[in-house]
């Protein structure tokens, strides 16, 4: 039976693994006492003690984290922003790139951004078969749930007292800097990353992440692309759906609950819309998490996640 610590199990993405880890019977989780969970020496121990570390802590912490890592086998899965383009890590999205074997034998996993996630789905598999070119220059719109935000952002939006701003959806990332570009635009071979428009809106969970093109930016046809998103997705978390929309509608809730993704293509001859819809919690975030975990433990991929009908 694997050991698996969690670090920084009190935010949002450590409590939904934790909640997922509970009902597993093919590994343990071990646990600090909340007293000695910010004590160096015990977290220590705890990180080399384990078999798989999730590290669900902001970027600097993390980095702590993996510089107190002396136990060579332990294999480190990162949810945090700060290794996602760096040297000896695997980016965490399996069914891009053939990454799932690599995935296996990884020591350091660096799990995508949920905003990078829906963005990457879309993109990189035109890149690499040559439909779009390194240098074309995208937009991309992002809308997600306020869970994203952690609990600070989730105890403002469900205050009954909120704030009436926040009953509308809210633009951010308004300098163009936001963190997920880096990944964005590497993972997918780009050389510039795209404009980036994240919204989050008065709703819990759920992303919708659309790219536009026109004509001109692709070398095929609207119908050739569903074509090769059909070739290069084939479940069982990311699949290609022909039409998800409910009598012209889109909700960006469409897969709130769930672990999987679908790929979506809308538009017409001339102006092509990309979208990927999952949940920010889950391909986005914790569902990521432990579909790399069930990659490195040999186990089917899907093991603990909802997908499909499933409740």
């Amino acid at each position: 039976m694997k050991k698996v610590f969690i670090d920084g199990s009190a935010g949002t993405t450590g409590l939904r693994i934790v909640q997922r880890l509970a009902e597993r019977k093919d590994i343990e989780l071990l646990t600090i006492s909340e007293e000695l969970r910010k004590d160096p020496a015990a977290r220590k121990g705890m990180l080399n003690k384990a078999d798989i570390v999730f590290l669900c802590l902001p970027d600097a912490a993390a980095e702590e984290a993996v510089s107190m890592i002396e136990n060579p086998d332990v294999c480190v899965i990162d949810t945090s922003t700060a290794h996602r383009t760096a040297d000896g890590w695997t980016y965490g999205f399996p069914e891009i790139g053939g990454r799932a074997a690599e995935i296996k034998d990884s020591k350091r996993i660096a799990n995508p951004g949920c905003h990078a996630s829906g963005f990457i789905s879309l993109v990189a598999p035109l890149v690499e078969y040559g439909i779009l070119k390194k240098n074309v220059q995208l937009s991309a719109y992002s809308l997600t749930g306020y869970s994203g935000g952690g609990k600070k952002m989730i105890a403002q939006y469900e205050d009954p007292a909120r704030d009436i701003l926040l009953q509308a959806p809210r633009m951010y990332g308004l300098t163009q800097k936001h963190k997920h570009l880096p990944e964005m635009a590497a993972v997918c071979g780009l050389e510039e990353s795209p404009v980036f428009c994240p919204v989050v809106a008065p709703y819990y969970a759920g992303m919708q992440v659309t790219v536009p093109l026109f004509k001109e930016m692709a070398s095929v046809d609207p119908e050739e692309i569903k074509k090769a998103y059909k070739a290069y997705y084939k479940g069982p978390l990311v699949k290609f759906d022909e039409s998800p929309d409910d009598g012209g509608f889109l909700s960006a809730g469409l897969f709130a609950g769930r672990d999987d993704m679908i790929i979506s293509v809308f538009g017409n001859e001339d102006r092509i819309l990309l979208v990927s819809s999952f949940d920010n919690l889950g391909k986005g975030a914790s569902g990521a998490a432990i579909q790399n975990m069930n990659l490195v433990l040999g186990v089917d991929e899907t093991t603990g996640l909802v997908t499909g009908g499933q409740a």
